[in-house]
C-alpha cells in the first residue's frame, strides 16, 4: 500500500490548524477570495525569490533559458 492511500489518518501541521481557525468565525465569500488572492501572492513571490537566487547562484543567461526552452523534453 503506498503512503498516499494509507488508512493512517494524516496530521495536520501546526500551520494547517492555525489557517483552519481562521474560518471559525465565519467568512463571506468576498473574503475566502481576497484570503486566497493574498496567499498565492505570498507564495508567487517566494517563488520567483527562490527562482531569482537560482538563476544567481548558477549564472544562467537569456541564451542559456532560449538553450533549455528549445531542448527536446
Amino acid at each position: 500500500m503506498s503512503p498516499n492511500t494509507s488508512a493512517q489518518p494524516t496530521r495536520l501541521t501546526p500551520i494547517q490548524v492555525r489557517l483552519l481557525r481562521l474560518f471559525e468565525r465565519g467568512m463571506s465569500d468576498e473574503e475566502t477570495l481576497e484570503l486566497q488572492r493574498v496567499m498565492v501572492a505570498h507564495l508567487s513571490r517566494k517563488m520567483l525569490d527562490e527562482v531569482e537566487r537560482i538563476d544567481t547562484e548558477r549564472g544562467y543567461t537569456a541564451e542559456d533559458y532560449e538553450r533549455m526552452l528549445n531542448e527536446p523534453s
